[in-house]
């Protein structure tokens, strides 16, 4: 975070960038963005106060969000540079921050679990910011889904204890510093950003090498990299398993 007050968000809608969206609107900040789509988070947005809009120029955004003096840009590579606000924001001198990197400097100071891989990581982080809630364990949860639980993909909690749902589109998990991390697994995907798999997999080694001093690494058994850190997995050979599984009372 800086010390701006004002924050605007190119492609607030996404899944990430609306997480924090909702979490500098309620620390108090204004808050503003722009989507080329509406949609459900787009209206749920607007309707907390947040202002949106949906045209690729500076049409009707309210003075506050045009300065570049006292105004935070916030941008997701979805955002293509040709983008007629990408290019206003740029030419005018606002100071402009990657979505990653602004996620990473919010979660650095505090006790960060990352799930990342290339399937599963939605569902494990969300489970894990759930079971860690029901615990009473107070945490801030930044989710790439809208979780049935919390009804947003956004957990804030007044604490130092964060779930962080690492994604490695455009490498942006490397700006994460975990305590605890998870890779879920390692397929084959984002190849128009990976050259491919290799590059992919030396990704995931890297985002690894991320954690803090004396942090903790699970990995799942399908992971065939070379990675120190605890296995698991449906074989009982892995140091964690699952001997027994039974379902009560799920809802989709």
């Amino acid at each position: 975070m800086t010390d701006k007050k004002t924050y605007f968000f190119l492609g607030i809608g996404g899944i990430g960038m609306s997480a924090l969206a909702r979490y500098c609107f309620l620390k108090g900040l204004q808050v503003g963005g722009y989507d080329a789509t509406a949609s459900e988070i787009t209206e749920d947005l607007a309707s907390l106060g947040i202002f949106v809009s949906h045209t690729d120029g500076t049409e009707g955004i309210p003075s506050s969000f045009l300065d570049p003096e006292h105004v935070q840009l916030v941008y997701t590579p979805a955002v293509p540079e040709k983008s007629v606000l990408f290019s206003y924001f740029k030419t005018k001198g606002f100071r402009m921050q990657k979505r990653a990197a602004m996620l990473g400097g919010i979660t650095r100071d505090s006790f960060s679990f990352a799930v990342g891989g290339t399937h599963g990581k939605t569902t494990t982080s969300s489970i894990l910011a759930h079971l860690l809630d029901h615990a009473g364990v107070g945490i801030t949860a930044f989710l790439g889904g809208i979780s049935n639980n919390f009804n947003s993909n956004l957990l804030l909690k007044d604490t130092a204890i964060s779930v962080i749902e690492a994604d490695e589109f455009d490498r942006s998990f490397l700006q994460l510093s975990p305590n605890v991390a998870c890779i879920t697994g390692t397929d084959a995907d984002h190849l128009d950003i990976y050259e491919n798999k290799a590059a992919l997999e030396a990704a995931f080694v890297d985002f690894s090498q991320r954690l803090k001093p004396d942090g903790t690494l699970f990995v799942h058994e399908s992971v065939g990299l070379d990675i120190p850190g605890i296995r698991y997995g449906l074989s009982q050979t892995q140091p964690i398993g699952l001997k027994i599984f039974t379902t009560r009372m799920l809802r989709p």
